[in-house]
């Protein structure tokens, strides 16, 4: 495949070299010096774009105008998700989305949801949600967090919203997740979801060691979504 990268930071980096240990080449990369409207996309097979929220929609119109599979890594935006999926729709484009593209991720996404179908029926146990990152991550909490967050309150009655809090767990009302964001120096990413009772704690935990699976979850998605139209995330490429 040809691939452009849309950002060029630290995780743009490492997923250039994944892309070419798997026979790719790396066509074309765009940053804050090469804006994406400088891509000649008629050389390009497929976008793959980490940059920041509000330059998100953005980059995904420009691709579907160009007839281009994007691939997102970044998070935050999804508020704007109704939106980009009806010009999908429109445009007969191609986009896949996560908010995390590890495999390890994705598959502790769906423990994380059996694990709440489980403690439904089981009210004494609180359950919370933990991330921890690198000091230079700006949004928090963090995609992941808000993702594993949400699924436990479609998985689980007993529980109907989250309160986040910084440095220190949120307290928590009656039917609310607590969800809490530490900041630490060369962490690139754990997710913790413990159900906590008088008794005992059960507790599940992902563990990033370095961006190599960010990176190469993001290329398997790029392969995954050739000749395929229409709007995916990364749970539809590891169910196949």
């Amino acid at each position: 495949m040809r691939i452009a990268l849309i950002g060029y930071g630290k995780m743009g980096k490492v997923i250039e070299e994944i892309a070419i240990s798997r026979g790719h080449t790396i066509i074309a990369k765009s940053n804050s010096q090469q804006p994406i409207e400088s891509i000649d996309f008629k050389q390009v097979d497929v976008a793959i774009e980490f940059t920041a929220p509000h330059f998100a929609v953005n980059h995904i119109e420009h691709c579907i105008n160009h007839n281009t599979p994007i691939i997102v890594g970044t998070t935050a935006w999804n508020d704007q998700l109704p939106y980009v999926m009806d010009y999908v729709s429109h445009n007969n484009g191609s986009i896949l989305y996560a908010s995390n593209f590890s495999i390890g991720v994705n598959i502790f996404f769906d423990i994380n949801k059996r694990l709440a179908q489980l403690m439904e029926g089981h009210a004494d146990y609180k359950p919370s949600v933990e991330e921890i990152h690198h000091k230079q991550k700006l949004d928090a909490p963090s995609g992941t967090a808000v993702s594993i967050a949400n699924d436990i309150l479609l998985e689980n009655e007993n529980f109907s919203s989250w309160i986040h809090g910084e440095n220190a767990p949120p307290h928590v009302n009656a039917g609310q997740v607590a969800v809490t964001s530490l900041r630490e120096d060369g962490v690139p990413g754990t997710h913790t979801v413990a159900y906590t009772s008088e008794i005992d704690t059960i507790e599940i935990k992902h563990t990033a060691h370095n961006r190599k699976g960010f990176a190469l979850g993001a290329v398997i998605a790029a392969e995954w979504i050739q000749g395929k139209k229409g709007v995916y995330t990364m749970q539809d490429v590891i169910k196949l």
